[in-house]
This record gives C-alpha cells, sequence and structure tokens, in this order.
C-alpha cells in the first residue's frame, strides 16, 4: 500500500482500543502496539514524520501493510499486545526473551509423579508450574526444593525399582530419604510432592508454619528423633528463599524494579523483597532502539515479565511511570487473585530500595561494557541521528573568538572517534574582514582557507573529515555549508546550538531541523566535550593573540624600535609591565642604547 493509503486506512479506523500489527511487504509483523483510541494512534504514524523518532521513521517506511485487533478494554489490549510479541518477536519491538528461557517446571500425573524442567507446557494431564527465569537457576531451584524435602533425584522409576537395589549415594548422604525402600509409603512420598508443590507456587509461609505444628506435635508425643528431621527440612526450606533467585521470586510480596541505558547494553534489576527484607535479586541485559525512552522499555519489560506468571507479588515498585501502571495493576490482580498494586513510590524507604534498584541495573550494565562497546555504541548512535552513511571515525569542530574587530581567531579541534587529536588541531587568525566584527563572515574564511589547503594537498588538512560541527545555530551552519559547496566536497555540516546555561542542546541542520540530543547521554556528552574543547582552544588562542596585540600596540611609535626590536624586548621581559619597570641598563641588554633611552624615555615620559 502507498503511504496515502496507509493514512487513509488509519483514518477509517475507530476510537476503540485494540492493538496493531504493522508488516512489511513480505507480511512479517515488525512492529505490535496496543492504543486507547487506534485510529488517533495508528494515524499519527503517517502524518509529518518531522516530529518522529529515527526509529520510528525507520519503521514507517518499512511499512507496507497493517491490520487490527478489537478489544473492549484497555487491559485486554496490554495482555494481547504481550501474547502477539511473544508470538511475532517483531524487530522493533523490545523483546526480552525468546521461549526457551522462560522454562516451566512439569509434574507428571502417576502413583510416584515426578518434576522436570520442559521449554513450554504441553496439553497433557501434567501439571505445570512457571515460567520461571534462567534454565540454569530454575534447575538450581528445583534441586534445591527437593534436597529440602529429601525427595529423589536420581534416575530410579516407582514403583517398579522399590527394593530392587540398595539405596544409592543420595540417601547416604542425607539429600533424600532413600523412597526406593519399601519401608516409606506412596503416601509419605505423595505429601512430599505436595509441599514441594506450595512451595513453587509461593505458599512457603504457610508450608512453614504446617511443617512447625507437626513438628511440635510428634515433639509433645516424644517423637523426637522424627521433630528433629522435621526442624532440619524446616531450616533447609526456610534457607531457600535467602539462597535461590527463583524461590525469592515466589515468596517475595514485593518487587522493586530498576532500568539503565548504557553505552550498548541496558539492563534491568529487580529486588525481591519479603516481609521488608531482600530475599533476591534478578537482573538481566538486554537490547532495546537507541530511541526507545526509559518508560517505554520499563513499559514492555514489565508486561512481559509478569503477564505469563501464575505467581505475582502483591506490590511492584516502579522507576518512573509508564503510563500503563493502572492497567498492569488490573490484569495481574485478576490473575494473582489478589491486589497487586504496581506504583512508583514518591518518598521514604521505598523511594530508597527504588534509587537502590537503579543502581543495581546500572552497576550491572556497567560491568557488562568494554571500552570498545562504548566508543561503538556512541558512534553509531551518533551516526543514526545525523543519517550519516557510517560511524564518523574523524570530526573537526570550529569556533570564532575576538575582541571587537581586532584580533579575530579562530580554532579548528579534531575529534577521531571519541577522543581529541591534538596533533591535528589548528589556529586561524582572521585576515580578510574589513570594518565590525562579523562571526558569518570569519567562519567562512577559515573553511575556505582549511578546505583550499586539502585542495593543494597539504598533509596538515588531510583527510577530510566525515562531518562539520560549527559552534552556532542555523545560520552558521548554512555559511558553512555554502564554502563547502563552493569546494565540491560531500562533508555533513551541523551547528552546535546551546542552552541557556552554555551547554550544548542539540545539533542544527543548515535547513533548520534541529536534532536533540539531551536524551541521548552518550551523544550529549560526547557533543558538549568536543564544544568544550573547541572554545577553550579558541578563547586560549585569542587571549595569546589579544596579550601580544595589547604589548605591541604600546611599543609602536618609539623612535628605533621596530618589529624586530619589540619582539626581542617581549621575548626579554615577557610583560609590559617588566618593560616598563626596566632601567636602562636592563633594556640596552636586549636593544641598543640609543633604542633603550627610547624605550625608558616614553613610558617615563607618560608616567
Amino acid at each position: 500500500m502507498t503511504r496515502e493509503e496507509l493514512k487513509e486506512k488509519a483514518n477509517d479506523l475507530p476510537l476503540a482500543p485494540g492493538v496493531y500489527l504493522m508488516m512489511d511487504k513480505c507480511g512479517k509483523v515488525i512492529y505490535v502496539g496496543k492504543a486507547k483510541k487506534l485510529k488517533n494512534r495508528v494515524s499519527q504514524y503517517f502524518q509529518d514524520s518531522a516530529s518522529h523518532t529515527l526509529k520510528t521513521r525507520q519503521m514507517v517506511s518499512q511499512i507496507d501493510h497493517f491490520d487490527t485487533i478489537f478489544v473492549s478494554s484497555e487491559f485486554e489490549a496490554l495482555v494481547l499486545e504481550n501474547s502477539l510479541i511473544k508470538r511475532h518477536m517483531p524487530r522493533y519491538n523490545i523483546l526480552l526473551k525468546d521461549d526457551k528461557g522462560y522454562p516451566f517446571v512439569r509434574l507428571s500425573r502417576e502413583t510416584y509423579p515426578r518434576f522436570s524442567m520442559v521449554n513450554k507446557p504441553a496439553n497433557d494431564s501434567a501439571r505445570y508450574f512457571g515460567p520461571f527465569g534462567g534454565r540454569f537457576e530454575t534447575r538450581q531451584a528445583l534441586d534445591a526444593v527437593l534436597s529440602a524435602l529429601r525427595l529423589p533425584t536420581c534416575n530410579r522409576h516407582f514403583p517398579r525399582d522399590i527394593g530392587a537395589e540398595r539405596p544409592c549415594l543420595n540417601f547416604h548422604m542425607g539429600r533424600c530419604d532413600g523412597f526406593c525402600r519399601p519401608e516409606l509409603s506412596a503416601e509419605e512420598y505423595n505429601r512430599r510432592i505436595g509441599q514441594a508443590v506450595q512451595l513453587l507456587e509461593g505458599r512457603s509461609k504457610q508450608l512453614l508454619r504446617d511443617m512447625t505444628a507437626e513438628m511440635e506435635a510428634e515433639a509433645e508425643a516424644l517423637r523426637f528423633e522424627q521433630a528433629a528431621l522435621l526442624r532440619d527440612r524446616i531450616q533447609a526450606i526456610g534457607a531457600l528463599a535467602k539462597k535461590q533467585t527463583v524461590i525469592a521470586g515466589l515468596c517475595a510480596d514485593t518487587d522493586i524494579w530498576g532500568i539503565y541505558r548504557g553505552s550498548g547494553k541496558c539492563c534491568y534489576a529487580v529486588l525481591h523483597m519479603e516481609d521488608g527484607n531482600l530475599a533476591g535479586r534478578e537482573t538481566e541485559l538486554f537490547t532495546a532502539p537507541m530511541e526507545e525512552t526509559e518508560a517505554e522499555m520499563l513499559s514492555a519489560l514489565t508486561a512481559q515479565y509478569y503477564l505469563p506468571r501464575a505467581i505475582l507479588p502483591r506490590e511492584i515498585l516502579l522507576p518512573i511511570d509508564t503510563g500503563d501502571c493502572e492497567n498492569l495493576s488490573e490484569v495481574l490482580s485478576k490473575r494473582a487473585g489478589h491486589k497487586v498494586w504496581v506504583h512508583v513510590p514518591q518518598r521514604g524507604e521505598k523511594a530508597e530500595l527504588r534509587t537502590m534498584a537503579q543502581r543495581n541495573a546500572a552497576e550491572e550494565a556497567e560491568r557488562a561494557i568494554t571500552g570498545e562497546e562504548r566508543v561503538a555504541y556512541t558512534l553509531e548512535l551518533l551516526r543514526k541521528m545525523l543519517d550519516l552513511p557510517a560511524p564518523p571515525k574523524r570530526m573537526e569542530s570550529f569556533d570564532i573568538s575576538n575582541t571587537g574587530k581586532s584580533d579575530i581567531v579562530a580554532s579548528m579541534v579534531v575529534y577521531q572517534g571519541v577522543r581529541p587529536l591534538k596533533s591535528a588541531y589548528r589556529r586561524f587568525r582572521i585576515k580578510e574582514l574589513d570594518g565590525h566584527p562579523d562571526d558569518y563572515a570569519s567562519m567562512q574564511e577559515v573553511l575556505r582557507r582549511r578546505l583550499q589547503r586539502a585542495a593543494d594537498g597539504d598533509e596538515k588538512f588531510l583527510p577530510l573529515p566525515d562531518v562539520f560541527l560549527i559552534d552556532g545555530g542555523e545560520t552558521h551552519a548554512r555559511a558553512a555549508e555554502e564554502i563547502v559547496r563552493q569546494f565540491g566536497v560531500e562533508v555533513p555540516v551541523f551547528g552546535m546550538v546551546k542552552d541557556d546555561r552554555h551547554r550544548t542542546r542539540a545539533l542544527v541542520t543548515p535547513q533548520g531541523r534541529e536534532i536533540g540530543i539531551v536524551t541521548q547521554q552518550a551523544v550529549f556528552s560526547l557533543i558538549g566535550q568536543i564544544q568544550e574543547e573547541t572554545h577553550r582552544f579558541a578563547i586560549t588562542y585569542h587571549h595569546e593573540s589579544h596579550g601580544k596585540s595589547a604589548m605591541r600596540s604600546a611599543l609602536d611609535g618609539i623612535p628605533g624600535v621596530g618589529e624586530a626590536r619589540q619582539k626581542a624586548l617581549r621575548k626579554a621581559f615577557g610583560t609590559m609591565k617588566a618593560i616598563r619597570e626596566a632601567d636602562v641598563e636592563s633594556l640596552a641588554a636586549v636593544v641598543p642604547r640609543s633604542a633603550a633611552e627610547a624605550v625608558w624615555k616614553h613610558f617615563h615620559e607618560i608616567e
């Protein structure tokens, strides 16, 4: 479909909640989204693209057609959106994990049921728990549950192998009660399985209360050996929530989220709290489109994290408002059978916990990022923002500094990747300007001389950069682009626009299109560093030049003191104050006596 046809189809949609699927020309789903009012949301994609992010413009350019599914409420749209994302894995959606990352625990239906770990539930008579986190953590947690309850983990089949052989090593190590022995009944085995089920359903507190009551009853009946065995199992179960991430998540009554976008990697952290105590922590690295906001990332992550789960905490604390808190609370409450409160804490202990979760996410992401990845991420992000054909390897930045119409100088700072290349820095003194100062004309002169030197084969001005950065706004960039066009070179030009705190807040094209950089910390830091370094280099040169000019003007007009002798005096004494205060003998050590006497007489007559 053409863009106009897509726009017309979007405008025909009703103002109703639903889910939309964007598809490319091959029919592949590339994005799934939800909307409170489908018409308003979908039609935005096909309006003026100037307000779109780079990610959205790229996605829209690949849309061939779209489909919609109407639902009766916003939270139904939330559930359906998550389901469709899991099914289609669209490239422009944030994807937490594929199905292999969400293992389930299966409990078979037989006289002696056994636990196993599977990728997804099957349509059989077995019972399934989950999904849980990573496969390794889930396997560890399942083994810990079986060990705590002293259930078998060997490959023997019951009742076939009961009494067939001596108990295995697990029995002698105290990890299993040896249900392969004839003296242990199927009733006891299934009672232990029921206790394991309680743990996997997150009902550890109820289980511990029941087992404690049983232990006390055994002790009152003077069956101390049996009471001691129950005591050991109670202690083992109580330690599970503190040691196993999966079990901690099941036992938690509060989850605290942190999220962090690093240079190349993003990370979320979930702290599981039980009765106000930290029971466990989960962290995971993930990838997200560079233009995605933290709120958008968090909205997608929380839906994908919680909606498949049957066991949910009573409170979920988020670092920022996603706009879906109310809907997610309603969905999760219906699923859990109890109230689940999703909200953003504003103050107090919960706000401090939120900060701790944020710090966990940040530290985990930064630890996983190498220096090379950080550089590559920053330059790739800059490439996308500026629509360059490749990440910029060399960038040149220019700034003008002046005092009135005199002493107008310019600086050229070179960055190779994200590092300054100081050996390639250059300084210019403006020569062609007459009358009042003109930053635009000065910038054009500097670029003209720089490009001419490159055209003449001067190695000090080669190679040409991948991008020119001009200290100034749209008019400065347009003046610079005019010179670049005259030389027939294809180097894009961007102005560096400052805010009222003199920080570079955006880049601007010669045509006036602003590219905001404040929300992209990596690019914001790099461009700010380039702008500050260019300004510093220009100001330093201007101060040096202005100081020499002031000294030169004070020595002008003295008989017998020309440019060479002025230079010798400046070199010998350093400052005008030192020359002014020197006696004739000291001056005569630098210039002839007649000139020395003229200098001394000049300053003392003035005084």
